[in-house]
């Protein structure tokens, strides 16, 4: 049965069993009819995920992994702030009326500093990085910036990425500051394993393991019957997920080159109540 379907149960179980109501206090998340919307939630949640044994793709319920990898290029490949460029409608409501979500995400991954090795973005110093040095312990990006903030339509939730390689495998730890696990936990999780299997590839390496930390990991009030019935259903085998070979260019990958085979998964959770 799939690996990342246990750990997805355990932490749900954990964060229900053991974590912290906020019901009562101030929050800043409501509900749409202006209810507040109130969690439970754990602090500093790590899960970790062998990219080399499986893909960590949920089967409780089916994760749309072309429409993720889409939305992770629009940030980490096209750069954009805008929703125009992407084909999904999941910043729709972050979005002004020209369709940018304000200095978030791309742009912040489109600014260019200077490295020791020249002018680039943080991407770009990436791959320069596990090309030439990939003993370095300082290959990361970061997309807070607390000058930008202000600016921001949706300040990051997953903020910070740090690169390591451990002999020919790329691993990789992703920070993130905020989660909602039912709308956003295994989105996250194959987004940022398509990203290392993309890095991994384009710079000669193979993709190790995915370190998942999360600092509020929280469940919804009123997503709490919604995650316990999810977590009853049946476990499948995981999918098999591989890339197209013959892209060697980062800047030319796209989501038809994710190769998606065998996923059987439970029925879709329909209409998920989203605070904002």
């Amino acid at each position: 049965m799939s690996k990342a379907d246990k750990l997805f149960k355990l932490m749900c179980e954990d964060i229900l069993e053991n974590g912290f109501s906020t019901e009562g206090s101030i929050v800043r998340a409501h509900w749409e009819d202006g209810t507040p919307a109130y969690t439970i939630k754990k602090f500093g949640v790590v899960n970790r995920y062998d990219i080399s044994e499986e893909f960590p793709a949920l089967t409780l319920r089916k994760t749309a992994i072309k429409t993720a990898t889409d939305e992770l290029l629009w940030i980490w490949q096209r750069k954009s702030n805008n929703i125009k460029d992407l084909n999904g409608h999941i910043w729709d409501e972050w979005a002004d009326e020209t369709g940018s979500i304000g200095k978030a995400y791309g742009y912040q991954m489109a600014k260019k500093y200077k490295f020791a090795q020249g002018e680039m973005d943080q991407v770009d110093n990436v791959i320069w990085q596990l090309k030439n040095q990939p003993q370095s312990r300082r290959i990361m990006t970061n997309i807070y910036n607390f000058d930008d903030l202000s600016e921001m339509n949706l300040e990051p939730c997953a903020y910070s990425m740090t690169f390591n390689v451990t002999g020919n495998k790329l691993n990789g730890i992703l920070n993130q500051r905020s989660q909602d696990i039912l709308a956003a936990n295994n989105w996250n999780v194959v987004q940022y394993s398509i990203l290392l299997m993309m890095l991994a590839q384009v710079t000669g390496l193979t993709p190790g393991e995915f370190v998942h930390v999360i600092a509020d990991a929280h469940i919804y009030d009123r997503h709490v019957p919604l995650i316990r019935e999810l977590i009853s259903r049946e476990e499948y085998p995981a999918p098999k997920v591989t890339l197209n070979p013959d892209v060697k260019d980062f800047y030319d990958f796209t989501p038809d080159d994710v190769i998606v085979e065998n996923y059987q998964a439970g029925e879709q959770i329909k209409d998920i109540p989203i605070a904002v």
